[in-house]
């Protein structure tokens, strides 16, 4: 069963895509939820990072994210926001990220809500871009010759958001067990 953080943001689009791709899925809340056995891994889905990471801390998951991390089988995929709290470094965040991507993002570097744009994998609004790749981090995927999907070992980050055009493409590549 895969966990979608649904404390802000787009969660539902996430569980919509793994139910198309016959995945069980289920909103994480709370800690219980996140630890149960079952769960095997996590989506931190887009939304406003600053608010989802102060939520991640008022419902004490921060901790329990990290040790689920720790697992090379449990994946988490972070898009957009998601990413920006899975990163190692974010100038100008209000608060800490988890720091299991060893990735630098810069927030809204696309520009603002009027400069967000579509392509034919995903929807990018007031994404982020990636600016530095770690020597660990594998780049899955560019586009105009910047990283936008990227994997350290079970963890994945993503700048853009695949569940917004329907795209099944990405959550089958990190979560399908075939």
């Amino acid at each position: 069963m895969i966990g979608v953080l649904a404390l802000q943001g787009g969660f539902k689009e996430h569980i919509d895509i793994l139910t198309k791709l016959e995945l069980e899925a289920c909103e994480i809340r709370t800690r219980e939820e996140l630890m149960r056995e079952e769960v095997t891994g996590l989506i931190i889905p887009g939304g406003e990072s600053t608010v989802m990471g102060k939520f991640i801390d008022e419902f004490n998951l921060r901790s329990p994210i990290c040790a689920r991390a720790q697992n090379p089988k449990f994946k988490i995929y972070g898009t957009c926001a998601g990413l920006i709290l899975l990163a190692k470094e974010v100038p100008n965040l209000k608060g800490e990220p988890l720091a299991l991507l060893d990735v630098t993002v810069e927030r809204n570097a696309y520009g603002s809500q009027l400069d967000s744009f579509i392509t034919d994998f995903g929807s990018f609004i007031r994404a982020p871009k990636i600016t530095r790749v770690g020597e660990g981090v594998e780049v899955v995927m560019t586009h105009e010759d910047l990283p936008v999907l990227v994997r350290e070992k079970n963890i994945w980050g993503g700048t853009f958001h695949p569940e917004l055009v329907g795209n099944v493409e990405i959550h089958r590549m990190i979560f399908d067990r075939e």
